[in-house]
């Protein structure tokens, strides 16, 4: 499998096959690429709907020139544990980052959000944070305080005391749940605009179809969130040797 990175060519190659239609492994296959540097991309310049060749290309160029030039300061990387590969981790937490993104989180969020999924242990402490994302300690304490207001982060001390921010099992359940939250605090404002607006008007018919549906996508995420809860508490069995993803030899 070629290694080394995109061309700008490849990269024109990807944009007209994301214009075709083709999924990424279809691209992959006809740059004899994985389809992992196919997917990682388009999705950390962004995704399939909005990937230009050009601006892909110059990101990735400014990207190099800033590693060049942070490069002699020392601030080199965590190293990597379990054989893996500086340079890809690097890749995929961009690739991550931009999907949190497009979902919606800002960009310091998003950066603090992914680095604490991809560390080993799932916890980290604000110098920690620091360090690794090279940012300021105010920009950290921003992000820690939206992250945790959402449900997305939790705080505990350690044997020394040290204040750590931790991603954990029920992080996910708990976002959840307060989506649900979310959810039923729109369909209650949109009730109380049907009496203010009277119940027979075109208004007000609008409103309460709107916290009709917004009732039964929130009991609906209650739902599969308290069937799906034992998923997270459970360590996944290794995939068998040479297994790929369900339906991976497709195109």
């Amino acid at each position: 499998m070629p290694g080394g990175r995109l061309t700008q060519q490849e990269r024109q190659q990807i944009a007209l096959g994301l214009a075709d239609g083709l999924a990424y492994a279809e691209i992959a296959r006809r740059l004899d690429r994985p389809t992992s540097t196919v997917t990682r991309e388009v999705m950390r310049n962004g995704g399939p709907t909005a990937y230009r060749a050009d601006l892909a290309h110059r990101a990735t160029e400014r990207r190099a020139h800033r590693r060049r030039q942070s490069a002699p300061r020392g601030q080199q990387p965590p190293p990597q544990t379990h054989g893996r590969d500086t340079e890809a981790v690097r890749e995929y937490e961009e690739m991550f980052t931009t999907l949190l993104m497009q979902q919606g989180l800002p960009k310091m969020m998003s950066r603090v959000l992914t680095c604490l999924y991809t560390t080993d242990a799932g916890s980290l402490t604000a110098s920690e944070l620091v360090q690794r994302l090279q940012v300021s300690p105010a920009s950290i304490s921003k992000a820690i305080a939206f992250l945790e207001a959402q449900g997305l982060i939790r705080r505990e001390r350690d044997e020394r005391r040290r204040e750590r921010y931790v991603v954990d099992d029920d992080v996910w359940y708990q976002s959840m749940i307060a989506a649900v939250r979310s959810h039923a605090q729109l369909a209650a404002a949109a009730r109380q605009g049907v009496s203010v607006l009277g119940p027979d008007t075109p208004a007000a018919a609008r409103l309460e179809n709107i916290a009709r549906f917004v009732d039964f996508v929130g009991e609906s995420i209650a739902r599969a969130a308290e069937q799906a809860r034992d998923i997270l508490r459970t360590n996944p069995e290794p995939a068998a040797a040479g297994a790929g993803a369900p339906g991976s030899d497709r195109g």
